[in-house]
């Protein structure tokens, strides 16, 4: 939102200086972005006026002029702006002028001609880039007048970042209320007088969409003349607004919008057939939109329509067909309020952004819009003349938004802003914002005003108040608390531990979007259901993620992109699951994933290169599980993981209860996603893994341990991991570890077989193990893997 100072001043004026005027702004949450002045710094040009013209003897595109100052003598002034004529009103730079870049003027002779100072462009004072002539202003200017007075030169230009909650703030009156009540002082609201109506025309309004545009009114104006010019005061307060003069109604239309925030629209009435109707767009309906564009209109579209076609895209464009000419000469002014819901989004469907699609998105004060019509047909009738009919009205009140009603206690203020202010000062700040206030006993009840859908229960209350108020005047107190240590369980395991280890092994942290691709995601995870955002970003995130892996997959093909081989990522973060039983219908869990390509370790002339493998993820995962102690009791299990290649993958539980995944990227989805290379992945949730057991100190055995190799023949199907388990349930507290050192599949073995080397480790904390002990242990072993697996004893 762009404005200018001196126009806002016009309706709110604290002795304040621009500077603080912006401190106030910015820390009323109306960030100011950019002020700059409205004009260069030049002196000495004041109002002048052409009192003879003719042309340069010597010089074809020279003329002669005598300029009248309001002073005793005339001067003489040689100019070459196509523009110059007798009779112009113009800005005229004296003998001892200096103009923007230190550009003195000076008497002179051009082309034997005397000139005694310059006619200025609005290009050489700096104030647009306009350098097609110079400055042409009304015939009513005072002569002698200095420039920079007259135009209200000393102005500045404010730039401000309008949040989405305050659309109320996209106009001056908004802006003006804040630093009211800032202030504490009252809002000039600038008087105009009531147009009066002087022709009985009406046309017939139809809203077939009333949920879409409760509030619709309309206006006949005739026998306007669109040719006249804009005033010089209008057009400057729309440039300084950053806004383009195009012509007297646009210009009109466009002033009522910066002044208070309200989009109108103004079509040819003898361009319209039929009465005007408000409806949604029908199937292959085309428009010309005013920039000459022509669009098919969706179905889910709102139009402004008469009885044969499509005229507007209500609340964002309007038509070429019904367009204001230089021919026109009866209009029809619409004055809506369109809902937010019918609006946003949609200029976004046909590759626009306009001002007015901009406000209704955000929202307009839906009892705005009989003062907008009534303000612009004032300035209309003042300026272009023509007769103004009755404002027709088609207004459903059901479908207007109401205002909210909040109780607000004193408790909550004090509470939550932490300091007290008084209760008139409370009242003070409400109702200068618009707030109708009853006031009980320490507490009030409070109607939020029309313009502010964003006020809704108490907080957002207390929120204004401590905003209009000021931050900065709530006094810095000492806490007077007592400071109690929080608990921190030794069974928690922080997560920064978790990233230490992995960075510590190569790896670095990527941070992803939660929207993703529902096409990568249906890759990973076909058969789960995802939540789908009504409102993505883009369609290519507009589903919360699943898992971390789509994010971490999309960064690794990233950077093989350019050049990256050796990848090792991770990530902790949310993922979403729908669930009807959780609130909200969404199940959050916290995850930690990694993924990892290329080579297992950095180039060295020292180390022969070798890809990454599964056993190499599978170490990292385990390091991350020894943190928390659950390295004995975790158990890797063949999986079905469809993002997985099938022979290469493995959930893991601990305690029988599964806690994520590693394995190998899928080769056909490794190819859809364009990875380049083998590329492993592991997601384990956060909350299985966090929580360990306290370490007990036990005795270290002072007796011996014994080592018994055993090496058995079972199906190629069967796990060694399985094998493992059956080992160490068998063989008690004795058997202290078991290790497979070795797999075999090939010579002298069958196949669909394979070997499996095993070494049991024995001890005994009491006594030192006989070698019958020792034999029976590994007998029951060897017994128990017969029954389970059909195993059979390698000699």
């Amino acid at each position: 939102m762009k404005f200018s100072e001196s126009w806002l001043r016009e309706w709110v004026n604290p002795a304040i200086s621009s500077e603080q005027l912006c401190d106030q702004l910015t820390m009323a949450g109306l960030e100011v972005d950019d002020i700059e002045d409205v004009a260069g710094d030049f002196s000495g040009v004041v109002v002048g006026r052409v009192v003879e013209c003719h042309q340069h003897p010597n010089a074809d595109k020279l003329r002669v002029t005598k300029v009248d100052i309001g002073q005793d003598q005339l001067l003489n002034i040689v100019c070459g702006a196509p523009n110059c004529r007798e009779g112009l009103t113009v800005a005229c730079a004296t003998v001892g002028a200096v103009l923007p870049g230190d550009f003195k003027i000076k008497a002179a002779k051009l082309r034997g001609e005397p000139s005694e100072g310059m006619l200025c462009s609005y290009s050489e004072l700096a104030i647009s880039d306009d350098h097609n002539g110079i400055i042409e202003l009304p015939e009513d200017a005072p002569l002698g007048e200095d420039i920079r007075n007259y135009l209200q030169l000393n102005d500045k230009m404010i730039e401000i970042s309008v949040t989405p909650n305050r659309a109320d703030c996209f106009g001056i009156m908004g802006i003006a209320r804040d630093i009211s009540s800032i202030n504490n002082i009252s809002l000039t609201v600038p008087q105009f007088e009531t147009p009066k109506v002087t022709i009985d025309d009406k046309i017939s309004v139809s809203v077939l969409e009333p949920k879409a545009a409760p509030r619709y009114l309309a206006r006949i104006i005739k026998g306007i003349d669109v040719t006249t010019p804009t005033p010089l005061w209008l057009k400057e307060k729309l440039r300084r607004s950053g806004i383009r003069s195009i012509d007297i109604v646009v210009d009109i239309t466009n002033y009522v919008l910066i002044e208070l925030g309200h989009p109108m629209h103004a079509f040819d009435l003898d361009k319209i057939e039929g009465g005007i109707t408000v409806r949604y767009g029908h199937p292959h309906e085309k428009l010309v939109l005013l920039d000459g564009n022509e669009i098919e209109i969706k179905a889910n579209t709102l139009v402004i329509a008469d009885d044969k076609k499509a005229l507007a895209l209500a609340g964002i464009f309007g038509g070429k067909d019904s367009g204001i000419s230089n021919e026109s000469k009866n209009i029809l002014l619409e004055s809506a309020f369109f809902s937010p819901l019918a609006i946003a989004g949609k200029a976004r469907q046909y590759g626009l952004h306009t001002d007015a699609s901009h406000r209704y998105e955000r929202g307009v004060d839906p009892s705005l819009q009989y003062k907008a019509m009534e303000r612009a047909t004032e300035l209309l009738l003042a300026i272009c003349g023509g007769s103004a009919g009755p404002i027709i009205d088609a207004t459903n009140t059901d479908e207007l938004p109401e205002a909210a009603i909040i109780h607000l206690s004193r408790a909550k203020i004090d509470r939550l802003i932490g300091y007290h202010i008084d209760d008139q000062r409370i009242v003070d700040i409400l109702t200068r914002l618009g707030c109708e206030v009853i006031s009980n006993e320490n507490s009030w009840q409070i109607k939020a005003p029309t313009w502010r859908f964003d006020i809704q229960i108490e907080e957002d209350l207390v929120e204004e108040i401590a905003r209009i108020y000021g931050y900065n005047n709530i006094p810095n107190e000492h806490l007077n608390i007592e400071l109690v240590m929080q608990h921190n369980s030794e069974k928690n395991v922080s997560v920064n531990k978790f990233k230490n280890l992995l960075v510590n092994n190569g790896y670095q942290e990527a941070v992803t979007y939660s929207f993703v691709d529902p096409k990568i995601q249906s890759l990973l995870h076909p058969n789960q259901e995802a939540i789908v955002l009504p409102n993505p970003i883009s369609s290519e995130m507009s589903v919360m993620r699943l898992s971390l892996w789509s994010g971490l997959l999309g960064a690794v093909v990233y950077n093989q992109n350019r050049q990256q081989q050796r990848i090792r990522l991770f990530e902790t973060g949310l993922r979403f699951v729908p669930d009807n039983n959780s609130e909200f219908g969404v199940n959050q869990q916290t995850l930690l994933a990694g993924v990892i390509t290329g080579n297992q370790y950095e180039e060295h002339w020292d180390i022969k290169k070798r890809a990454v493998d599964f056993f190499d993820l599978k170490g990292d995962v385990e390091s991350l599980l020894a943190i928390s102690g659950l390295v004995d009791q975790v158990q890797f299990k063949p999986s079905q993981h469809p993002a997985l290649h099938p022979g290469q993958n493995a959930a893991i539980y601990i305690n029988n209860e599964e806690v994520g995944y590693l394995g190998v990227i899928h080769p056909e989805i490794e190819k859809k996603l364009g990875l380049n290379g083998k590329t492993l992945v592991f997601e384990l949730i956060l909350d299985k893994i966090n929580q360990k057991s306290v370490p007990v100190a036990q005795d270290i055995s002072k007796y011996p341990a014994n080592r018994r190799d055993i090496a058995i023949i079972v199906d190629s199907d069967v796990c060694a991991a399985d094998v493992l388990s059956v080992c160490k349930s068998i063989g008690g507290e004795q058997l202290i570890a078991v290790n497979l050192f070795d797999m075999y599949q090939g010579e002298n073995i069958k196949a669909g077989q394979k070997s499996l080397a095993i070494s049991l480790i024995l001890q005994d904390k009491t006594r030192t193990l006989e070698d019958e002990d020792i034999t029976h242990i590994v007998s029951n072993c060897i017994v128990a893997l017969q029954n389970r697996f059909k195993a059979l004893l390698r000699e």
